[in-house]
């Protein structure tokens, strides 16, 4: 039986390289597009790349950036492939105010060169698409969000995403492209980037623990949010490319917890005990008398999103899809793996 092909723009991140793993263990080819940078920044995925001389290797890296039409029209004729995943993007929602231009480049129209090239390779009938979309389009909706929900966009990063979520529908109505959009709610792991909420917490408590630091400084602590584990969370891309038809789906827990709830069930994992005082931006959380937690107003959006929570009713009964590690779980396993 021929190995399906698969291509992943966005192979170095979290997601690129769970994905990777997971298509691998199911007998696929899978090709990877990564920028080229001064520095490697394959660390995620340096456990399953081998030299290309090698025979019997169904792992292969190829230079691109969704902002070269060019490369995505070339990358995508040589591949051929039977599955394209669309998880590369500019993805820091802070980071999205300072450099709107440029996200909306990658993470907008990025997801439009990549369809249109599909669209004028004649590859409709060849090759399925899926689009990372994020439950930061829903944003300012109320909770709990499903594929029905109003989108309310609250930051650059939202209104690519949006942008791509839409073309992504357009199309498949238009061009019969098998592609599919999924909305994503919050999903991490020991190798999310470093600069994200979660990981930023973990890493520094640990880095107090291991007086390496003194404090960390947070934005809005009472944000709240439907964390996953991404491991699970790549299987359900890859169950939507296996649907007789393409559909959007919500892939989420259904479960909410504030940002300061994850700040303590990270300190109890590490058996620091954290007491809270004052409020609003003169809030802090103390560990042996010492303020170790401070708010610091530039870490606050522009526009906030306050709460989200997703309802994956859809995506259980369609595709078999429901979450395997709660919150608790991700957290030892985020722990443990930055204490080693």
């Amino acid at each position: 039986m021929k190995k399906k092909v698969a291509l992943i723009y966005g192979v170095t991140g979290q997601d690129g390289a769970y994905l990777s793993k997971f298509l691998l263990k199911n007998n696929y080819i899978v090709h990877g597009i990564k920028r080229r940078s001064s520095s490697l920044n394959t660390f995620r995925i340096d456990d399953i790349y081998k030299d290309p001389h090698v025979k019997k290797n169904n792992f292969f890296l190829h230079y691109g950036d969704l902002s070269d039409s060019l490369a995505v029209l070339k990358n995508i004729k040589q591949i051929q492939p039977n599955e394209i995943y669309n998880l590369a993007a500019q993805s820091h929602v802070g980071v999205s105010f300072e450099v709107p231009e440029y996200t909306a480049n990658v993470d907008a129209i990025g997801t439009l060169r990549i369809l249109d090239s599909i669209k004028n390779l004649n590859l409709q009938k060849k090759t399925k698409f899926y689009q990372a979309g994020t439950s930061e389009m829903f944003g300012a909706s109320k909770p709990p969000q499903n594929e029905k929900t109003f989108f309310c966009p609250r930051s650059p990063y939202a209104a690519a995403k949006l942008y791509a979520h839409w073309i992504t529908v357009n199309y498949r109505e238009a061009y019969g492209v098998f592609a599919c959009n999924g909305i994503l709610f919050n999903h991490e792991s020991p190798i999310r980037g470093e600069t994200f909420v979660t990981k930023k917490i973990i890493r520094g408590l640990c880095d107090i623990i291991k007086k390496k630091s003194s404090r960390i400084y947070l934005g809005n602590i009472y944000a709240k949010r439907d964390w996953g584990h991404a491991r699970d969370y790549v299987q359900a891309m890859w169950k939507m490319l296996q649907m007789e038809k393409p559909k959007d789906y919500v892939i989420a827990t259904g479960k909410q917890y504030t940002v300061k709830y994850f700040i303590n069930l990270v300190a109890r994992e590490l058996k620091m005990k954290i007491t809270w005082k004052g409020n609003g931006i003169n809030e802090r959380g103390f560990w042996k008398n010492k303020p170790i937690i401070i708010i610091d107003q530039k870490y606050f959006r522009p526009t906030e999103v306050d709460s989200l929570k997703g309802d994956f009713s859809l995506a259980r009964k369609e595709l078999g899809w429901k979450p395997s590690i709660n919150i608790n779980s991700l957290v030892k396993e985020m722990v443990t793996e930055e204490l080693k």
